[in-house]
């Protein structure tokens, strides 16, 4: 699979996110409550969601639909051991729908038609409540993003207008108590800070990126263990996301994939994956 340093970057960007959120979400008391539900709630799983659509479009550059098949089946069995410890995982969700959404939308020949098929779903989805509603439609956004390859001119401007429609519908919620207008101030949130993460480029965060099944499924583990002891959220946000990008940068330095990366890899293909430390000039 082709990488593209820049969607590194905001794949790890939206693990830190998601870190965040899951974490507030599994703590007791107010803590946080008004400027995470404001900036955060809603904002990061569907970059995680778009992203996943991308990377469906490379990984299909260079295998079969079969083998995406094997690797969404390895990545339900991961997200049903995942459940046992952490309820709210979404693995299952993304494996089931990339296998019923997906896989039949990759017979769809040109990006146009993907793209009006995904929004249509989303609209549906947002209609309907949000929530996993909305991850087919994010998938085949995502998607046919990929195939389109719209430049780079596209992020500035996009920016200040999904940011605008944002703040409008962020504050006009508390007003209108309308859920559907929650979720689409999400869905401009996580545009806003997409485009902006790939203008800006942060290079320090592709590691984070580049692991981040391993991320998500460790950062699942920390809240899992951490939120009975009440601990505040921030504290442990920091150290948390701290100690993965520290291990995601070791890690990287000798190997070319993740733990949980490589295992996967190595369960779709059906044989061993070269995992050797990267040679230095």
């Amino acid at each position: 699979m082709t990488r593209i340093r820049e969607l590194d970057a905001l794949r790890g960007f939206a693990v830190c996110g998601i870190m965040l959120v899951n974490t507030w979400q599994h703590a007791e008391g107010p803590e946080s409550d008004w400027w995470v539900e404001t900036f955060f709630q809603g904002r990061f799983y569907p970059i995680f969601s778009l992203l996943f659509g991308i990377s469906f479009v490379l990984v299909l550059q260079g295998a079969t639909r079969w083998v995406l098949l094997r690797r969404l089946l390895w990545l339900l069995v991961f997200g049903l051991v995942q459940h046992t410890w952490y309820p709210g995982e979404v693995l299952t969700d993304y494996a089931l729908f990339g296998i019923g959404v997906l896989l039949p939308a990759s017979f769809l020949s040109g990006g146009w038609p993907i793209l009006a098929l995904g929004v249509a779903a989303i609209a549906w989805g947002t209609w309907m409540g949000g929530g996993i509603l909305i991850i087919p439609g994010l998938f085949l956004i995502g998607m046919a993003l990929m195939e389109l390859r719209l430049g780079r001119r596209w992020l500035l401007p996009g920016f200040v207008a999904s940011a605008a429609v944002s703040a409008v519908l962020t504050w006009a919620y508390p007003r209108t108590e309308q859920w559907w207008i929650y979720v689409t101030a999400a869905l401009a949130g996580a545009a806003a800070y997409s485009t902006l993460v790939l203008y800006l480029r942060p290079r320090w965060l592709e590691p984070m990126g580049r692991m981040a099944l391993t991320n998500y499924v460790s950062g699942t583990v920390v809240i899992a263990l951490t939120a009975p002891m009440r601990w505040p959220v921030l504290p442990v946000v920091a150290v948390t996301l701290a100690a993965q990008l520290l291990f995601s940068w070791w890690w990287l330095s000798r190997f070319r994939y993740g733990p949980l990366e490589w295992a996967w890899r190595v369960l779709t293909w059906w044989k061993r994956v070269e995992n050797k430390p990267i040679l230095r000039s």
